[in-house]
């Protein structure tokens, strides 16, 4: 069997989130959320985020959360802003489109929206005869595996508050952004400018669950309703609060997120000591090596990654990410194997 760097959810779940999930099991308990397990798990995280006023909701993936408060946020007329790599763009076979709502797109820098890009958005819509942008979707860290600063989120918060434009944040891989070596931004920062975002569980070592969390009271009314009209308020929602309230004991979270991090950086630095570039800086658990055809030919024998897109005739670029589970040997065999 190779040994994987495709992604960060090929492992199961910690042992810790199977061993609750065990011991709760003939537990018999509430559905669609209201159990003692998702309570104490919405407790650890408003805690965390000094908002007790939020509403956090429980789901099953990253893309049914971006559709979910999306499609709820908007009116009919309303569109979303982001760059063109954005997850909402490339991979989720258009569903914010399913959902009546167009994605207004621009180029970014290193992945990330620039402050410009929403003006421009602004001025561009400028009357009824187009759609009217109202959420500014932004992912952290970004599919380029880079990470917002404090000052770039601020400033874009503060567009967002100058032309009532939601915040809203995927966060499927919130970890490794929180605990980047690049990253001055807490939880509670988050929180605090923006209006909605979701905490990523099946990418940071639960079997699968996102934790939504909507800070404006604007967006929390009915959206319940929503989840159950797309299939979403789920009976055993008990099965994913289990998990993020072990997630959010004792730090566990941020350790399995800073693990994947310095797998990656151990892996980054093993491929600059042999003269390997990268598209990007790493500052994550996902780096992006620019390496020759003929040497990805070799590796694609014995380990698994994403090709990301050529670089020129003879090189390719290649994305590699680490897990909560990767282990530090199998770093070091990928390093032997040139």
């Amino acid at each position: 069997m190779k040994v994987s760097f495709l992604n960060d959810y090929s492992e199961g779940a910690h042992p810790k989130i199977l061993e609750q999930l065990s011991k709760t099991n003939y537990d018999q308990m509430p559905g669609y959320g209201e159990d003692p397990l998702c309570r104490r798990a919405e407790i650890k995280i408003k805690t965390l985020i000094n908002n007790p006023d939020a509403n956090v909701h429980f789901v099953s993936g990253g893309t049914q959360a971006n559709l979910l408060c999306i499609s709820s946020f908007l009116k009919p007329f309303e569109s979303v802003i982001a760059v063109k790599t954005a997850h909402i763009e490339i991979h989720e076979a258009g569903a914010i489109e399913f959902t009546g709502h167009k994605i207004n797109t621009y180029e970014g820098k290193n992945g990330k929206i620039t402050p410009q890009e929403i003006e421009d958005a602004i001025l561009y819509h400028y009357d009824e005869h187009m759609v009217k942008p109202k959420i500014v979707f932004i992912s952290n860290s970004t599919e380029l595996g880079t990470v917002y600063t404090n000052s770039e989120l601020t400033q874009i918060s503060e567009v967002c508050k100058k032309h009532s434009l939601y915040l809203y944040i995927d966060g499927a891989r919130l970890g490794s952004a929180l605990t980047s070596k690049h990253n001055d931004l807490s939880l509670q920062d988050m929180a605090k400018y923006c209006d909605a975002f979701y905490i990523g569980g099946t990418k940071n070592g639960a079997l699968i669950g996102e934790a939504i969390v909507i800070c404006n009271p604007e967006l929390q009314n009915f959206f319940r309703y929503h989840m159950k009209q797309k299939g979403a308020l789920l009976a055993k929602s008990r099965l994913i609060g289990a998990q993020f309230d072990v997630l959010f004991d004792n730090q566990l979270y941020f350790e399995l997120a800073k693990h994947a991090n310095s797998m990656a950086e151990k892996l980054s630095e093993g491929l600059k000591l042999k003269n390997i570039d990268f598209l990007i800086p790493p500052s994550t658990n996902q780096i992006f090596p620019i390496m020759p055809n003929k040497l990805i030919e070799k590796l694609e024998k014995q380990f698994d990654f994403y090709i990301w897109k050529r670089y020129d005739e003879n090189n390719s670029v290649v994305r590699l990410v680490t897990s909560w589970a990767t282990k530090p040997e199998n770093v070091d065999l990928f390093l032997k194997s040139f």
